[in-house]
């Protein structure tokens, strides 16, 4: 294979994508895996996955190019300067892949392209303006004549483990950084939706990034096995569910890691809420990507004043959803990653409505779609009102205080995000300061990101954060330096 990935994708005639490694496309040595349109749930392209020794050779390989030296700060940002023109060029490309293989929406899937060309100019941004501190030492007693200062310095090798809700922002979100800090980063992508990682590497070294500075493994949780196996890998940057981010943790030792896992999302609608405002944003932060965000909203919770009004208008907004193929320009709701995904959300749905729910708005399962579905009269031993659903399903649970709604969250086990529509200055505060998530958003849903931004959460949801600048300072460490003049 050469410096190109693979071919066009060609359902007829699906393509071959192999391991990039120290710059050139590589046969895997490992099992080949389907890659599955996600709507027609037929093969669509098949990857050659990594052995163990090639994960080795990999590491070798980056190791090898760290210690070597990477570009000048200057020049990695003009690496992801020139990264974000490119994809914006090849955009088209980006879209069309991420349609087939995760079975977004156009519009899902141009937004995924849009957020990734900005995130790739902030970790630009953050290249060049990478620096530590100066220590006052002299004013420490018997210090004086003594000059001190930080410096920001690379760890190594970085793994990226990536999935397949995100398969080209959340990856950059690990790649860029962790370049921008002056790393080797070897790239594990999700086996659902490995080509847009493919096509993201592709661009990346068109764009100037050295050999042996990006890799691309294939491969099950066997690869990450053998990653964790190699102490020359220096940083874990993982992006998954909270059970396989425990084993990755507990494997670590004492090597540094980021996790960003699991999530129970809840968005609070107090009594004084703007509803015109408000519910448009719970439908879309409820239902894009087929609700397959950390961030979606699955629990809205709702004062019990609004109940009546919220369901009503709510049940209305999500019937008029359209759902299903995902190259259909006016498609909404797509299909979920795997139809086994899609029997599980829906098996959760009727289970919920056995036992007493109320159906608002939804309907049968067709292949990997679930229509968008709204519950109500849920209950907490319910598996959608306990249980990350991970799909187009949310649930309005009735509150009477805004302290019973901050209860009612701070009883998960996670702690990402959470959302509240409020005019009331001291209900928000009280919001911001009570609710055991990483972030808290007024007058917006729990899924309102900007890539700027520290992105994480707190409890079973993980630890450290992303955004390229929060990111570069966790794959980096901090190094005195000190002076003393003669």
């Amino acid at each position: 294979m050469d410096r190109k990935a693979s071919a066009v994708i060609d359902t007829a005639t699906p393509a071959v994508y192999g391991l990039l490694v120290d710059g050139r496309w590589v046969e895997g040595a490992g099992p080949r895996v389907s890659v599955r349109d996600k709507y027609k749930l037929q093969p669509c392209a098949t990857i050659t996955t990594a052995d163990a020794a090639q994960v080795r050779h990999a590491v070798e390989v980056a190791h090898a190019a760290f210690r070597q030296g990477a570009p000048v700060a200057y020049e990695r940002g003009v690496v992801l300067d020139r990264a974000a023109q490119l994809l914006e060029a090849r955009s088209d490309e980006f879209v069309r892949t991420m349609q087939l293989e995760a079975g977004f929406t156009q519009s899902d899937a141009t937004g995924e392209v849009r957020r990734c060309v900005q995130t790739l100019k902030l970790s630009a941004e953050e290249a060049r303006r990478l620096a530590g501190d100066v220590i006052p030492l002299a004013g420490a007693p018997g210090a004086a004549g003594r000059l001190g200062f930080t410096l920001r310095v690379p760890l190594g090798v970085v793994a990226a483990i990536t999935p397949f809700n995100s398969p080209l922002n959340t990856v950059t979100h690990k790649v860029a950084p962790a370049f921008a800090a002056g790393n080797a980063v070897i790239l594990k992508p999700s086996s659902y939706t490995p080509l847009t990682a493919c096509l993201l590497a592709e661009v990346l070294l068109e764009a100037g990034m050295p050999k042996g500075f990006l890799s691309v493994l294939h491969g099950s949780a066997e690869v990450v096995k053998h990653l964790q196996d190699d102490e020359r890998v220096r940083f874990f940057a993982f992006t998954g569910s909270t059970e396989v981010g425990r084993k990755i943790q507990q494997a670590a030792g004492l090597r540094r890691t980021q996790m960003e896992l699991g999530s129970i999302a809840c968005t609070i609608l107090c009594d004084d809420a703007k509803l015109d405002t408000a519910l448009p944003k719970v439908v879309n932060a409820g239902f894009r990507k087929a609700g397959q965000v950390c961030t979606s909203v699955q629990l809205l919770l709702v004062h019990e004043s609004l109940q009546q009004v919220v369901e009503t208008r709510l049940a209305q907004l999500v019937q008029e959803l359209s759902c299903g193929d995902p190259l259909d320009p006016k498609t909404f709701v797509g299909p979920v990653i795997s139809e086994d995904n899609a029997i599980r959300i829906d098996g959760w749905v009727q289970e919920a409505v056995a036992a007493g729910a109320r159906l608002l708005a939804g309907g049968p399962r067709q292949g990997a779609v679930v229509p968008p579905t709204l519950l109500t009269n849920i209950s907490n031993t319910m598996k959608v009102g306990c249980n990350e659903i991970f799909g187009p399903v949310v649930c309005i649970v009735p509150f009477k205080t805004l302290a019973q709604a901050i209860a009612r969250v701070n009883a998960t086990p996670f702690g990402l995000a959470t959302g509240i529509f409020t005019n009331r200055l001291g209900d928000a505060l009280a919001a911001a300061q009570q609710l055991e998530v990483g972030g808290v958003h007024i007058n917006e849903t729990s899924s309102s990101r900007v890539d700027l931004m520290p992105y994480g959460g707190s409890k079973d949801s993980g630890f450290g954060r992303e955004g390229p600048r929060y990111a570069v300072h966790e794959m980096t460490e901090e190094r005195i330096v000190t002076f003393t003049t003669n």
